[in-house]
């Protein structure tokens, strides 16, 4: 009898499986966050583990299996509730596994995965409880009346909950600042005539980052911010920087959405793509990315022109990158770079509110100089920037020709 070779060495890995143990692990603590849509649960191990998941029903609750598992010492079951979870119990199982029960308060979905070590974190086992809707496909989204509309800008308060961001020397986390700077540019941009913002996080808690352009389409924003805060190895540098999208990252979103029109009837500038064929479906999307990127640099020139009112500009050009947060086909999308936390003059800056609010300024600013010099149709900035442009007309021209 002749064996093939690879059937051979699957039967002495799958054998030797058999008795190999997990590798042991410590649970080393329990970390929730919870948002407005979605809730996160952190388990941090001490080495890596294998795990699975199931989703159960009557009463609603996830059961994760942790192979080889142990709590650590003082680690102890939560019991106050977070989110979607009413409570978490623990308890060793004879085959050897960790079973964690999250209880929770609705029906939801659930995925799972292990995190590598970062330079903040070891091993991590992240569980998200979201919605039912399907996260990683487009939202449909239904466009606003066209008569003197409010722009829409989307302002997205970078990291969150459990990922903290860069960390300066002095313990500053990155999510905190970017969320008071985020917060002040809402508000000058909410008392701004004929603009509204909207906020992708207003807390301390975790959005995944296709879910933030999700939640711009959604609102229908017309300009995407996100508010970040760099790092780098060397202390000394500093100064702001504006990026947006890189032609490579346009043409790797343009192929996801290509392949997957044909299960979500998502519009992309109003026109709907499932129902196209390839070829005028590729064309209608690269037209609609091709105007957002345009328009993106404009806008981002403009907001980085302000900042280096503020301070220091670290890059004096836009830069482009392929950052995920910016791929929306059809919203003009920037990301700033407030400063260098790693930096600690900066970091102590960024720490004051004054500078807080001298960053949103300088961003808000940007953003309505862009908006009266590209003013969309239809919209009550095109109304107001048409009545300005008329009353300087008569400013120059006096009566003169009356």
């Amino acid at each position: 009898m002749t064996f093939r070779v690879s059937q051979l060495l699957w039967g002495i890995v799958m054998s030797t499986s058999l008795w190999l143990p997990a590798q042991a692990v410590d649970v080393r603590g329990i970390r929730l966050w919870a948002g407005p849509d979605s809730t996160r649960v952190v388990l941090d191990l001490s080495g890596s583990a294998q795990h699975s998941l199931q989703i159960l029903k009557n009463p609603d609750r996830v059961v994760l299996d942790v192979a080889g598992a142990k709590l650590a010492g003082g680690v102890r079951a939560a019991s106050a509730g977070t989110g979607a979870v009413k409570q978490v119990r623990m308890a060793p199982r004879p085959s050897g596994e960790l079973r964690i029960v999250l209880d929770l308060t609705r029906p939801i979905q659930a995925k799972s995965f292990l995190a590598a070590p970062n330079n903040r974190y070891g091993y991590r086992l992240v569980v998200d409880l979201g919605s039912s809707q399907n996260t990683d496909m487009p939202v449909k989204v239904e466009h606003a009346p066209r008569d003197a509309r409010d722009l829409v800008i989307a302002v997205d308060a970078g990291h969150g909950g459990d990922d903290p961001g860069a960390i300066g020397k002095n313990g500053t986390r990155e999510k905190d600042v970017v969320l008071a700077i985020a917060r002040e540019l809402a508000l000058k941009i909410n008392a701004e005539p004929g603009m509204k913002a909207v906020l992708t996080r207003d807390g301390d808690y975790f959005v995944p980052l296709r879910d933030r352009m999700r939640r711009a389409r959604a609102q229908q924003a017309d300009l995407f911010v996100s508010v970040h805060a760099d790092s780098i190895r060397d202390r000394r540098v500093d100064g702001s920087s504006v990026y947006i999208l890189s032609q490579r990252g346009a043409t790797d979103e343009a192929s996801r959405w290509l392949a997957e029109r044909e299960n979500a009837s998502d519009l992309i500038g109003g026109v709907s793509l499932d129902d196209k064929d390839d070829v005028l479906a590729s064309v209608l999307l690269d037209l609609s990315q091709s105007a957002s990127l345009s328009a993106s640099q404009v806008a981002a020139e403009r907001v980085l022109r302000q900042l280096n009112r503020v301070g220091e500009v670290r890059k004096p050009q836009v830069q482009q990158a392929r950052f995920m947060v910016l791929k929306s086909p059809d919203i003009p999308s920037m990301l700033v770079e407030t400063a260098y936390i790693s930096n600690p003059q900066e970091e102590l800056r960024l720490r004051g509110q004054m500078h807080q609010a001298k960053l949103a300024a300088a961003i808000h600013q940007g953003v309505h100089d862009y908006f009266y010099a590209n003013p969309p149709a239809g919209t009550r900035i095109a109304q107001l920037a048409s009545g300005a442009a008329a009353r300087s007309a008569v400013g120059a021209g006096g009566d003169s020709g009356l």
